[in-house]
């Protein structure tokens, strides 16, 4: 099963900016569609977004759209996330997420769809 790390999160003011990663095990992450949840305090796990094995399809939740861009470099075994304006309400823990398969199948948003899971970093978004 491929390992999955994240990183790159922290505390943030509103309106700034973050970007995580997360570092793929194995080579066979190429293979993989790939996907970010975060769940806050109290809150179920919710899709972010997603990206198929080559980045020819992406997809993101409408609380995200036109501020986080997903994309993924194949090379480097890695899945990252630019969050620019962030606010308040993107407070959570981000997990990065596999599924082995090239495209999503149409499920990207169902967590159980995923097959490997990384263990999560935090961003907190101050007002």
């Amino acid at each position: 099963q491929v390992q999955l790390v994240e990183s790159g999160g922290g505390l943030v003011q509103a309106g700034g900016s973050l970007r995580l990663s997360c570092a793929a095990s194995e080579r066979t992450f190429s293979n993989y569609f790939m996907g970010w949840f975060r769940q806050a305090p109290g809150k179920e796990r919710e899709f972010v977004s997603g990206v198929s094995w080559n980045g020819d399809s992406t997809a993101y939740a409408d609380s995200v759209k036109g501020r986080f861009t997903i994309s993924r470099d194949n090379a480097k075994n890695t899945l990252y996330l630019q969050m620019n304006s962030l606010k308040p309400e993107d407070t959570a823990v981000y997990y990065c997420a596999a599924k082995y398969q090239r495209y999503s199948g149409g499920d990207y948003l169902n967590s159980r769809s995923y097959d490997a899971w990384g263990l999560g970093t935090q961003v907190t978004v101050s007002s």
